[in-house]
């Protein structure tokens, strides 16, 4: 596993927003502490303001499965969540998330989420996989979440070119404070694609979704290497957070049954005019089958 790295500039850009960050630790979920108008006469645009995005994409298993440890105990691993948000790791330093890109997560999920007083003032969206099971202890549908500590808002659901039977789904919605366009999602898996066709189809349709804007904030899990075709109208359109240079790299984010990373599937993709660090960490998680991805992402 490679060291973290540190900021690397992609490019310069006009923009960003002061982010503030939460502090304080507790044991349970609940006891978390918690644009500018065109001028007349061809007058010169107002430059959005400053922004700085800290982001966590992760799949986080929360289906009772092989593979995923806390799947059967879904309060356990909204916690867990909670605790990621709250505390994670970029370039060595630890700090607060104040956006979340998440699959797998179970409805009753975030709606704890949702009541933790650290997530308070966050704005959270979620959708359901379409025909995707239900989780257990009541806790509603599996789906996919959008978080962020800003308001979010024009959400939309959209769905992917899936194989029969299997669909998929995307989450977009616009975080004003930041003008910063944010989307998450899941492709299929190889299980249900095994030729990749629809992968292929998956990728040109969610960076279609994720737009062109001046600011993009995209993640999720990809089921795909950084090599591989699917991932190329991403990786045309964007930079990618734990990418070197131009080329296609990236820490492993996906572990087999002994918590061995054996392939990176979780990305953070952003406008290339922003300023990334990204780390994944080294030490296995002992509550999913991936490894989350955080990052600080800053607008200028």
């Amino acid at each position: 596993m490679r060291a973290p790295r540190a900021l690397i500039p992609l490019l310069s850009v006009c923009g960003a927003a002061a982010v503030v960050t939460a502090a304080g630790v507790g044991a349970d979920i609940d006891g978390l502490p918690g644009g500018g108008p065109a001028h007349a006469d061809g007058a010169v645009r107002k430059p959005p303001p400053k922004a700085a995005i800290t982001a966590v994409d992760w799949n986080v298993c929360g289906a009772p499965e092989a593979g995923c440890p806390l799947g059967a105990r879904p309060a356990e691993l909204a916690k867990r969540v909670a605790a990621q948000l709250h505390v994670t790791e970029v370039g060595g330093r630890k700090v607060h998330a104040n956006a979340a890109f998440l699959q797998e997560i179970c409805s009753g999920q975030v709606q704890a989420l949702k009541k933790a007083s650290w997530f308070a003032s966050w704005s959270w969206q979620f959708a359901a996989y379409p025909d995707g099971p239900s989780c257990v202890g009541g806790q509603g549908r599996l789906g996919i979440a959008l978080g962020a500590r800003v308001a979010v808002n024009g959400v939309q659901q959209t769905r992917l070119p899936s194989p029969s039977g299997r669909p998929r789904i995307a989450l977009c919605g616009e975080a004003g404070a930041w003008r910063t366009r944010l989307c998450v999602t899941q492709f299929s898996s190889p299980a249900e694609d095994p030729q990749g066709e629809w992968r292929r189809k998956q990728g040109r349709a969610f960076a279609s979704l994720a737009g062109t804007g001046t600011r993009v904030v995209a993640g999720g899990d990809l089921a795909e290497p950084p090599e591989n075709a699917a991932l190329d109208p991403l990786y045309r359109a964007y930079a990618e957070c734990d990418q070197s240079g131009t080329s296609r790299t990236g820490a492993k984010t996906l572990q087999n049954w002994q918590g061995t990373a054996v392939e990176k599937d979780d990305y953070l993709f952003m406008t290339r005019s922003a300023t990334v660090s990204c780390t994944v960490p080294a030490d296995a998680d002992k509550s999913s089958d991936h490894r989350p991805v955080s990052a600080m992402i800053r607008f200028r």
